[in-house]
């Protein structure tokens, strides 16, 4: 399942990793949830949200780039308050619009949360390898140390299997703060979920798209500034990176690609009464 577009001369396809549930009181933090629940599907019986899991591929300057991989089909052990059943479907999603693992130039990672980077690697025989075995992966120095030496309140997201495969097979890129990674597209710092965040801009011909990372889980987060997931590690950070770049994004009349919202996730911001309001794109 694919959703193709352009930005100028830029190529995009949204592309589906299936679903993710995850518990819907932790998504949104201390928002009290007779604020948030006219805003969210109907959560299943334990209390779990159905997130989208939309990544997003780009061809630009002769390179394909794959911006973050899902939660993979490896078969990762989650907590309760998690479920990746309905995930893994990268791969087969992005086969049936031609396009094959070997196709992949680079990965670029918003960050190494296991929705983020769980498709980096994939079970080849008897062991983890990268699911992408031409790409070189791109990920911010910050974040890899944060992700390889986690903490206890980290190490439930940061998994090895998803990280070690890729340094072994010598394709990490480690690199620091803005990034273009290929012709009008770049890997830009927007702390708070983790310290080292990033999104990914796309600007070509006077057009200009933003792929979000995890800066909100839910495109009413983009409205509500002070709407910040449980998850946000620098909760006060995650205001002012949504600010910073929701005055942008409406500013330049964006395109957003929303990573957990409903696929394809496709949506800009406008203001109407000093509020913003997220209106879905086709």
């Amino acid at each position: 399942m694919g959703h193709w577009l352009r930005i100028g001369e830029i190529e995009l396809l949204v592309v589906s990793d299936g679903v993710l549930r995850q518990d819907a009181g932790a998504v949104f933090g201390l928002v009290p949830r007779i604020m948030w629940e006219r805003y969210v599907p109907q959560l299943d019986d334990k209390y779990r949200l159905p997130l989208g899991l939309n990544m997003l591929l780009i061809r630009s300057g002769g390179k394909t780039i794959l911006v973050d991989t899902g939660c993979g089909a490896k078969d990762s052990k989650m907590p309760g308050a998690v479920s990746t059943a309905e995930s893994g479907k990268l791969v087969e999603n992005l086969a049936a619009e031609g396009v094959q693992p070997g196709d992949i130039d680079i990965v670029a990672n918003t960050h190494l949360h296991f929705d983020h980077a769980g498709g980096n690697t994939a079970t080849g025989g008897d062991r983890v390898v990268p699911t992408f075995p031409n790409a070189r992966y791109l990920i911010q120095e910050g974040e890899w140390q944060a992700a390889t030496h986690p903490n206890e309140r980290t190490r439930g997201t940061y998994l090895e299997e998803n990280l070690a495969p890729i340094e072994d097979a010598k394709q990490l890129d480690l690199v620091r703060g803005e990034v273009e990674i290929a012709s009008g597209v770049r890997m830009v710092p927007a702390p708070g979920h983790t310290e080292d965040h990033c999104v990914v801009e796309i600007e070509s011909g006077g057009d200009y798209a933003l792929y979000v990372g995890e800066m909100a889980q839910q495109p009413v987060m983009l409205e509500r500034l002070a709407w910040v997931s449980a998850f946000d590690i620098l909760p006060m950070v995650s205001i002012e990176t949504k600010r910073r770049f929701t005055e942008k994004a409406i500013e330049k009349r964006a395109l957003l690609i929303s990573v957990h919202a409903d696929y394809p996730g496709l949506g800009r911001l406008t203001t109407a009464n000093s509020k913003r309001r997220w209106e879905p794109a086709e």
